[in-house]
C-alpha cells in the first residue's frame, strides 16, 4: 500500500491553483470598426433613415376618426383597450390580429433567413440600427478607427476627455429620444410631452423611458456585437433555416487562396497566387469583428460590408470584383479557378422559399379577410341566476337577462333590439315606463358597451317544457349592421 501511494505523481499545485484562478468568461476585446463606402453600406444608410424616421416619427402622425375618437394615427390606449392603426380599430377581443401578424413576422423572418442569411440582422433589427447611430456620433466625434484605437491606448488628457464627454452626451440624449418616442405609441403626443418637462405625467411613463434610456445606452454604446453573439437567439436558429441553397456572405477561397501581399507577390513573381492581397480591410470593417475568410461563423450578421471593402480593393489592385459576395454553398462547393461561381436567381425561387412565400401571402390575405369583413356590432346575453325565472299571477312566466351591446364604431348609433323564437314573448326593460312589447330601441355612445335589465314573459303554451331557444337580435337603425344571440327561456316542470 505505501508503494502504490509513492508512485503516484506529485500535485501541480500552481497548475491547481492557476486553473481555479482562470475566468469563465473570456474578457471582450474591444472593436472599432472601420467606415467603408460602397453599394451595401448606402443601402445600410438608407434603411437607418428610414427605420428611425418611422419610429420617430409615427407618434405625431394625426388621423381625424370624428370627435368621439383620438386623431393620432398610431396608437396603444391601454385605459380604453384599444389598438389604432390608421384607419384600423381593434378591440381586446380582436388581439388574434397581433398573434397573426406575429406568425406572418415569423414566417417572414424564416422566409428572409432561408434566401439571403441573416438580412434582417445584419440591416433592420433594431440592435443593428440604432449601433450603427451610435458609430456615426463615435466617428464623427473621435475619428475613424486608427484615430479611436490610439485615443482609447492613450494616456486621459482634456482632448480625450472632451471628447468622451461629447459622445456620451450624444449617445445619452440619443437613448432619451429612444425612451421617449416609445411611451408616445401609448399616449397622445403632443399632449404628453410638455406633460414630462412639467414632471406632470405618469410614473409609469418616466420609469419607462429610464429602462429604455439604459438599455439603448448600453447596448449600443458598450455591449454591440455581445448582444448579437451572446443574447440574441437567432444566430443558433438560423441554422435550421438555413441550407446549401442560401445565400449567404462567402469568402471565395477557390480564388483568394493563396494570400499574399503586394510586396511579396513582386518579390515571387514565379508563385500562382490567389487575389487576396491580405490587406484585413475586411477584418477592420466588420462589426462583429470577425474574419470572413474564416468561413460561416455564428457571429456574422451578413451586413456585406466586407464586400464593399474587399471590391474597393480589387478596384486598387486591379481585380474583378466578388471575392467575398453573396453566394450559396451549392455554388461555393462547385467552384473552381477554372470555373467560378456564378449565383442565379433560381437561389430565390425554389420549393423551399415558395411554401414559405404562399404560406406568409395566405395568412395576409385571410387577416385581410377577416379585417374588411369583421362586424362592429357586439352583443352578450347573461341569464340571471337567481332565480331563473319568475312565475305571475296570471300564470306567466319571466325571465331576466342583462344584453350588453357593443358599439365599435368612434359615433353614437341607435339599435333595434328584438325577440325571435317564442310566440306571444314580450319584453320591458328596468326604468322604462313603455309597455311590453317585441322590440326597443337602445342608443349606445361610440367606442362603447351598453348594458340594460331586460325582462322577457311568456306563456307556458307557447314553452318547449323547462328550456325553451329563442334568439335575442340587434340591428342598427339606418343601417345594415346587425347580430344576434341565442337564448334559453326557463320554466317550471309542470
Amino acid at each position: 500500500m505505501v508503494e502504490v501511494l509513492n508512485t503516484v505523481d506529485p500535485v501541480d499545485v500552481d497548475a491547481v491553483n492557476a486553473k481555479h484562478n482562470r475566468s469563465l468568461y473570456a474578457k471582450r476585446v474591444k472593436i472599432f470598426p472601420k467606415r467603408v463606402s460602397g453599394t451595401f453600406r448606402q443601402l445600410k444608410w438608407w434603411i437607418m433613415a428610414i427605420t428611425l424616421g418611422i419610429y420617430y416619427v409615427t407618434p405625431w402622425l394625426r388621423w381625424d376618426r370624428g370627435d368621439h375618437a383620438p386623431d393620432q394615427a398610431v396608437l396603444v390606449d391601454l385605459a380604453s383597450q384599444r389598438f389604432y392603426f390608421f384607419f384600423i380599430e381593434i378591440w381586446p377581443q380582436e388581439f388574434f390580429f397581433l398573434a397573426g401578424l406575429l406568425i406572418m413576422a415569423g414566417i417572414g423572418l424564416f422566409l428572409v433567413t432561408s434566401t439571403v442569411g441573416r438580412a434582417w440582422c445584419g440591416y433592420a433589427c433594431p440592435q443593428t440600427v440604432w449601433v450603427d447611430l451610435f458609430l456615426v456620433v463615435e466617428r464623427w466625434i473621435e475619428g475613424d478607427r486608427n484615430a479611436r484605437m490610439k485615443l482609447d491606448n492613450g494616456a486621459w488628457t482634456f482632448d480625450k476627455l472632451r471628447k468622451r464627454l461629447a459622445k456620451h452626451t450624444i449617445w445619452i440624449l440619443i437613448a432619451i429620444a429612444t425612451g421617449g418616442a416609445w411611451i408616445f405609441y401609448f399616449a397622445d403626443a403632443p399632449t404628453l410631452l410638455p406633460n414630462l418637462f412639467t414632471l406632470e405625467a405618469p410614473v409609469v411613463a418616466y420609469s419607462t423611458v429610464a429602462i429604455l434610456t439604459a438599455t439603448t445606452y448600453i447596448f449600443g454604446g458598450f455591449m454591440r456585437e455581445q448582444v448579437c453573439t451572446y443574447m440574441c437567439p437567432w444566430p443558433r436558429i438560423q441554422a435550421a433555416m438555413l441550407d446549401e441553397s442560401s445565400l449567404v456572405v462567402t469568402y471565395n477561397d477557390w480564388r483568394g487562396e493563396d494570400r499574399a501581399r503586394e510586396g511579396q507577390r513582386r518579390r515571387n513573381p514565379e508563385n500562382s497566387y490567389g487575389d487576396c492581397i491580405d490587406c484585413n480591410l475586411c477584418v477592420a470593417v466588420c462589426p462583429q469583428g470577425i474574419d470572413i475568410r474564416d468561413g460561416q461563423q455564428l457571429e456574422c450578421i451578413t451586413c456585406a460590408l466586407c464586400i464593399d471593402a474587399c471590391n474597393s480593393v480589387m478596384d486598387k489592385v486591379g481585380r474583378p470584383r466578388g471575392l467575398i459576395s453573396y453566394n450559396t454553398l451549392e455554388n461555393y462547393e462547385n467552384s473552381t479557378k477554372e470555373v467560378p461561381a456564378h449565383t442565379h436567381l433560381s437561389a430565390l425561387f425554389r420549393p423551399r422559399t415558395l411554401i414559405y412565400t404562399a404560406v406568409w401571402g395566405l395568412a395576409g390575405l385571410a387577416m385581410l379577410f377577416v379585417l374588411l369583413s369583421r362586424d362592429r356590432l357586439n352583443i352578450n346575453v347573461l341569464h340571471d341566476r337567481n332565480p331563473q325565472f319568475v312565475q305571475l299571477s296570471d300564470g306567466a312566466i319571466r325571465n331576466g337577462y342583462t344584453i350588453k351591446i357593443l358599439n365599435m364604431e368612434p359615433q353614437p348609433r341607435s339599435f333595434r333590439l328584438a325577440i325571435e323564437g317564442i310566440e306571444g314573448a314580450t319584453m320591458t326593460r328596468t326604468g322604462d315606463t313603455a309597455s311590453a312589447a317585441r322590440i326597443t330601441d337602445i342608443d349606445v355612445d361610440p367606442d362603447a358597451q351598453k348594458s340594460v335589465r331586460i325582462f322577457v314573459t311568456a306563456y307556458p303554451d307557447y314553452l318547449d317544457g323547462t328550456s325553451t331557444l329563442f334568439r335575442f337580435t340587434v340591428k342598427e337603425i339606418g343601417g345594415e349592421e346587425h347580430a344576434e344571440y341565442e337564448a334559453l327561456f326557463h320554466a317550471p316542470e309542470e
